[in-house]
């Protein structure tokens, strides 16, 4: 009887000790996304990828697309200042995208 009075108590906190573990592991800092940061980027960088890839203008270069915490930087080489302002017309429509840090080369 007594045992059950102690292991009780203990199990209670060793859950809470594992729900603070784990909300912890799963916030942001400052140089690592959190997991919810990580997945909304994936889904931006899908996006701002399809978008420019269904572009007739864009669609034959190879432009690399990153995004952290919201700020997508384009890389990669291009003909035309043309195709690079259209680019970051592009990625500036999509939602969720806070700033662009643009890399892209007119070669």
């Amino acid at each position: 009887m007594k045992m059950k009075n102690i292991v009780k108590p203990f199990l209670s906190f060793l859950l809470l000790l594992i729900v603070i573990f784990t909300f912890a592991a799963c916030a942001s800092t400052r140089t690592q996304e959190s997991a919810g940061e990580y997945v909304d980027d994936s889904v931006i960088t899908t996006k701002v990828k399809s978008l420019l890839a269904a572009d007739d203008l864009l669609k034959s270069f190879r432009i690399g697309v990153e995004t952290y915490k919201g700020a997508v930087q384009l890389s990669g080489f291009v003909n035309t200042q043309k195709a690079v302002n259209k680019a970051v017309e592009i990625t500036r429509t999509v939602k969720g995208v806070t700033s662009i840090k643009n890399d892209l080369v007119v070669k």
